[in-house]
């Protein structure tokens, strides 16, 4: 998988009694937070290491999502992206 790169959040600073403005503003500064780790967006890199071992197979296809690498014991063990 992927490393992520996201940077934590700074929470607001609670008020000393219950704001719905304070609420509103830390499940912003969360759902953003969330946002961002489920949406890495592009990534780059001059190596990749990969365990061949680990790796999915043709045979688990169905499961992978799109963009996902595999190998395909059919043809060599030849690494390949799922469309």
């Amino acid at each position: 998988m992927a490393e992520l790169n996201a940077t934590a959040p700074s929470l607001p600073l609670p008020p000393e009694e219950y704001n719905k403005r304070y609420f509103d503003q830390f499940n912003n500064v969360l759902r953003l937070y969330f946002n961002q780790l489920s949406n890495p967006g592009d990534m780059g890199g001059s190596t990749l290491n990969l365990n061949l071992t680990t790796l999915p197979t043709q045979a688990d296809l169905a499961n992978l999502r799109s963009g996902d690498v595999y190998r395909d014991t059919t043809a060599a063990n030849v690494l390949k992206i799922k469309v």
